[in-house]
């Protein structure tokens, strides 16, 4: 009898955790307006950036690749130091 209990008991919490997991992960089923629409966090997008010329872009863009290119600069150093040099850092 005790041996019954027991094993009800650990029954039911295994669902519990199951059910508790549930609730927990995302519904990839249900779309827009949905129950999981409630539990997304609320994220503004973010601010729209301003639009430059593409023909000065590239000619930004060129000019701190080529400086690269003279210091021998590849992966993450080479993105790194065009990232700052488009900044004007």
């Amino acid at each position: 009898m005790v041996t019954l209990v027991c094993a009800g008991a650990v029954i039911l919490s295994l669902a519990g955790a199951a059910i508790a997991f549930d609730a927990a992960a995302p519904d990839a089923s249900s779309g827009p307006g949905g129950a999981s629409a409630e539990m997304k966090p609320n994220n503004p997008s973010p601010a729209p950036t301003p639009e430059q010329d593409p023909a000065a872009r590239s000619a930004k863009s060129i000019e701190c690749s080529q400086k690269a290119d003279a210091q021998d600069l590849h992966g993450k150093p080479r993105k790194h130091f065009i990232h700052n040099c488009k900044r004007g850092i």
